[in-house]
């Protein structure tokens, strides 16, 4: 599965249609708050559409037609992509051609009835709850690093953070006098999120007692997570803690995300509001929060088929 990109000669002559895809990329970035790593992704695929319309001459937007979008998605398709990466692929299309037109660009949309591949819903990975308890009680190394870590995995957890969150979130955002965090989110979107028991325990000693230990007179930061010289942790680091402490009880390939999805579960499985769980979550649309009702779903057949005294009669 490899990548098309324009060589020279494309360049000069799809120098108009590059020149789109770059303003697209700033309206994505200024206007709507899209995070760099969808600016990124939607870079390369846009990169990669511009491409595959070169090789077949079509050289500007306004020759762009249905035909040469269903074109694509099929060659997106016979190069091995994934049904989930063709689906990015074709909401990068809608929206650069959707943009096209607000700008008076073009006067038709040639993308707007273009149909999204059927992605099935995949359930989220969830972690037990006793799993995440030997999680997060196990032994950490010891030093400012250790409490960091621990601290980092409860607050994954207890707040069901993304681990962009994590990395974002500034000290001036903790307000644990109140309970709460102040996190910036998907499109710049700010929430607050409820913060209480051990992840509010744990963050208040890494702050009292860790951090400053972190901290460089050279590089003074917000950041509530540092790395060991003193700068904000990156989400990639974020990631190799999770990684490693899942590695340590015998969790393989542990990701952040699990710990969130694992917070929503938890939280539905408690009799937590749904609504509830969306702002927590910073869902903009309740429908993507809707799938842990189907994770729970499944708990729930689980406790019934274990506890009602006829469910395990032969069917």
């Amino acid at each position: 599965m490899k990548r098309r990109t324009v060589d020279e000669e494309g360049s000069a002559l799809c120098a108009p249609l590059l020149s789109s895809v770059r303003d697209f990329l700033s309206f994505l970035s200024i206007e709507k708050g899209s995070s760099d790593l969808t600016v990124r992704s939607y870079a390369a695929d846009l990169e990669d559409y511009v491409a595959f319309l070169d090789s077949e001459g079509v050289h500007a937007a306004r020759d762009v037609t249905r035909d040469a979008l269903a074109s694509y998605v099929a060659d997106l398709s016979g190069r091995g992509y994934a049904a989930a990466s063709i689906e990015r692929h074709v909401s990068a299309l809608k929206g650069f051609h959707a943009f096209l037109v607000r700008d008076g660009l073009v006067a038709s949309d040639p993308a707007c009835a273009l149909p999204l591949p059927g992605v099935p819903a995949r359930l989220p990975d969830v972690l037990s709850i006793d799993q995440v308890n030997t999680l997060l009680d196990q032994e950490f190394r010891e030093g400012p690093l250790g409490v960091r870590n621990a601290c980092a995995l409860e607050l994954l957890y207890g707040c069901g953070l993304r681990a962009s969150e994590l990395s974002g979130l500034d000290a001036g955002d903790a307000f644990l006098d109140e309970g709460i965090l102040r996190i910036v989110g998907k499109g710049s979107r700010e929430r607050i999120v409820p913060i209480g028991g051990s992840a509010a325990r744990c963050l208040a000693s890494y702050l009292e007692d860790a951090r400053p230990l972190l901290r460089s007179p050279r590089r003074l930061t917000p950041a509530v997570m540092l790395n060991a010289r003193g700068g904000r942790l990156s989400r990639q680091s974020i990631h190799s803690i999770v990684r490693e402490a899942g590695h340590v009880i015998g969790i393989k390939d542990l990701h952040p995300h699990t710990l969130r999805h694992s917070f929503a579960t938890h939280l539905l499985e408690g009799g937590a509001d749904l609504r509830a769980i969306q702002e927590m979550l910073g869902h903009s649309d309740i429908s993507t929060t809707q799938i842990y009702t189907h994770v729970d779903r499944t708990h729930v057949r689980e406790e019934y088929l274990s506890a009602h005294p006829r469910a395990k009669a032969a069917f």
